[in-house]
């Protein structure tokens, strides 16, 4: 019988190598852990801060950017906050200008009512004319179209959180008067606008500032005698810089020491 012939067959053992500790996963769970615990004490420092400071961080996530706003500093939100304000100033001169055109008299009163956007806000200028429009000429009487417009504008704005300020002018003939000056005059008829809007819709606390200029501040300084120079300013003043002049003019007082008086110790003679 002859030998059969065999196919010899190779086993060939592979050891896959052991990862140490059993591999990377726990690297994993470690390092959300610790930006788990990183997070809670971010939460926590930001509970313990103060209002500027959350508002600041809020105000980088909000805008990462920094664009409208500065970002990560205590003024963040500022920014955004004076240009919506601005918006809506805008939106009220809009509407202030529509709701005019239908009042009766508004042929006759359409070149003396100037509507501007300032940095103060919205401001409305009621010009006069040479033979008086809204206050009987040298008078700080308002005539009846002034008190219908004065009172128009103080049901508009009574609906408004803003501030208003209200200022009086002169042009620069002199009033005539030793007693009785253009500063006199400014700040009257400043007052007298103020107790007719306040009488017919503003809060009593909404009117923050009335200020007599006489012809201080001439609407046409080439030409300082116009009787457009002549007028009434109603200001609806911007928020934020209602807060922020309250706030300058907001200063700390400190409490008096208490307690007794620190203790003084005997002189000692001096050495002859």
């Amino acid at each position: 019988m002859s030998a059969e012939k065999t196919t010899p067959i190779i086993i060939v053992k592979k050891h896959a190598p052991h990862a140490a500790h059993h591999g990377g996963a726990w690297k994993v769970a470690y390092a959300d852990f610790v930006t788990a615990m990183m997070a809670l004490f971010i939460v926590l420092w930001l509970l313990s801060s103060s209002e500027k400071v959350q508002k600041a961080v809020g105000g980088y996530f909000m805008d990462p950017s920094g664009k409208g706003r500065q970002v990560g500093s205590t003024n963040a939100g500022i920014g955004e906050t004076l240009t919506l304000n601005r918006q809506t100033l805008q939106q009220l001169k809009e509407k202030l200008e529509r709701m005019m055109h239908q009042m009766p008299n508004f042929e006759r009163i359409k070149n003396q009512v100037h509507m501007t956007m300032t940095a103060e806000g919205l401001r409305i200028d009621l010009m006069e004319t040479q033979s008086g429009m809204f206050f009987e000429n040298a008078d700080p009487r308002p005539t009846s179209a002034g008190s219908d417009l004065l009172k128009f504008l103080a049901e508009e704005l009574a609906h408004l959180p803003n501030k208003v300020a209200i200022e009086g002018h002169t042009d620069a003939n002199p009033f005539g008067r030793t007693d009785y000056s253009n500063w006199e005059l400014s700040a009257d008829r400043a007052n007298a606008a103020r107790r007719i809007m306040q009488e017919d819709g503003l809060r009593p606390n909404q009117v923050s500032q009335v200020r007599g200029f006489a012809d201080q501040r001439l609407l046409l300084r080439d030409d300082p005698t116009n009787a457009k120079n002549r007028r009434i300013s109603i200001i609806v003043r911007n928020q934020e810089i209602d807060a922020a002049e309250e706030a300058a003019m907001t200063v700390p007082v400190s409490p008096p020491a208490t307690g007794p008086p620190p203790a003084v110790s005997p002189a000692k003679p001096a050495a002859h």
